[in-house]
This record gives structure tokens, C-alpha cells and sequence, in this order.
């Protein structure tokens, strides 16, 4: 009976280092388009192909009108690298995660601040919500440690790692933040444009526990 148990056990392990290995990143930016992306912006008028441009495998964010680009496809488990500097003057952005759908100005999700001197700040958009909320009359949650960030022009690197509903923030490669029992667990991964022109590259998900999953997505509609 032991024996069997530990067979089973050890056979176990292997299918899932076997599922853990076979995992790769998901680039959710080929450097060359943006075609796997949608854009929503305050000023409907305004072309988002004029605020939202690729040049040498860069995403170039004009920052005005307010809005963002959104994922099609919707992710729960991951790890999420991204890459960005102020190319000129640092000013205001965010990287989103766990976006409700339907898009909104003000969509459900938690923001990663890349605001200037507060990048790794959370803020709760539209009902989104943590235990590290104390205060329930403002959206934000500051983050732990003094600025990391570098000066601009300069490449700075966030990861953001979304297990279930528990949320980390690194900048730099330092621990900012960290969130649990997050109202939310999956959803879309957003860029902001708010302020003026910031700069992205290299962004991708690593799945956690080699299981990554696709909870909708909209290539397939």
C-alpha cells in the first residue's frame, strides 16, 4: 500500500514538473504591432492609432487623451514583466491587471501606479478592492519602500505576480507591494496612457506553477 501510494505520488510530480517544463512565456508584445490589443480612450474622436504607436520594438504612449490598451485575452496565475521609461519628462501611467470587461474609462481592476516617485503604489479602480485598503474612502494602497525607480530615460522593469487573489509588485527588482484578498482573481492586463508621452517594451507572462490560464479570449469571437 505504501509502495503504492508512492508511486502514484512520484508519478504525480513528474506529470506536473513534465507540464511545469513544457510551459513557456507569453509575449504579449511581438515588437512589431499592437494587433493583439484593443484601445480605449476619454475622446472617442481621437484616433488610438495616433496615441498608441510601435517604432524599433517599442510602444510609444502619447498619454493624452486618457485611455489604455488592453489585452485581448484574459489571464488568471502569472507572472507579468514589463518594461517602460519616461522618455522626456516622467509624468503619470499604470499597468493594469485583472481588467473587468466591458471596457469603461474607469474599468474594475488594480492599477499598478507607474506614476513618477510612486510607481508601485496599488490603486482600486471601480470596486476593485484588497485587504490593505484600510481607508475605504480612497482607492489607494501606498507601497512599502522608498522610490526605486530610475532616472529618465532610462529603462526601469515591473513584475507583477497574480496568484489567485494575492497580488505582488516588484520595481527593480524591489518588493513595493503586496495585496491579499483581492475582490478580483482574473482578467485582462492593461497599459495607461494618462499624462504625457512613456515608452514600454519587452512585456510578457510567465505562468505560475506551469499551468496558465486562458479564462476568454477574443481572438476567437
Amino acid at each position: 500500500m505504501k509502495f503504492r501510494i508512492f508511486t502514484t505520488s512520484l508519478c504525480l510530480i513528474l506529470i506536473f514538473s513534465s507540464i511545469a517544463s513544457g510551459q513557456k512565456k507569453t509575449e504579449l508584445f511581438n515588437g512589431k504591432d499592437l494587433n493583439n490589443w484593443v484601445f480605449k480612450l476619454k475622446d472617442p474622436k481621437v484616433d488610438p492609432a495616433k496615441i498608441f504607436t510601435v517604432k524599433d520594438g517599442v510602444i510609444h504612449i502619447k498619454g493624452d487623451p486618457f485611455g489604455y490598451m488592453r489585452t485581448k485575452d484574459t489571464y488568471a496565475n502569472f507572472k507579468l514583466h514589463v518594461e517602460w521609461r519616461w522618455p522626456a519628462e516622467p509624468t503619470n501611467s499604470g499597468v493594469f491587471v485583472y481588467a473587468q470587461v466591458p471596457d469603461s474609462i474607469w474599468l474594475k481592476c488594480v492599477e499598478c501606479q507607474l506614476k513618477a516617485g510612486d510607481a508601485g503604489d496599488f490603486v482600486c479602480m471601480n470596486g476593485a478592492d484588497m485587504r490593505e485598503r484600510i481607508d475605504k474612502t480612497k482607492p489607494f494602497v501606498k507601497k512599502l519602500s522608498a522610490s526605486s525607480e530610475k532616472t529618465p530615460g532610462e529603462w526601469n522593469t515591473m513584475e507583477v505576480i497574480c496568484n489567485g487573489n494575492r497580488i505582488e509588485v516588484y520595481v527593480n527588482g524591489t518588493l513595493q507591494n503586496k495585496a491579499s484578498e483581492v475582490n478580483l482573481s482574473s482578467g485582462s492586463i492593461c497599459l495607461q496612457s494618462e499624462g504625457k508621452d512613456i515608452e514600454f517594451r519587452n512585456i510578457w507572462i510567465d505562468p505560475l506553477y506551469g499551468v496558465k490560464r486562458i479564462i476568454q479570449s477574443e481572438n476567437k469571437k
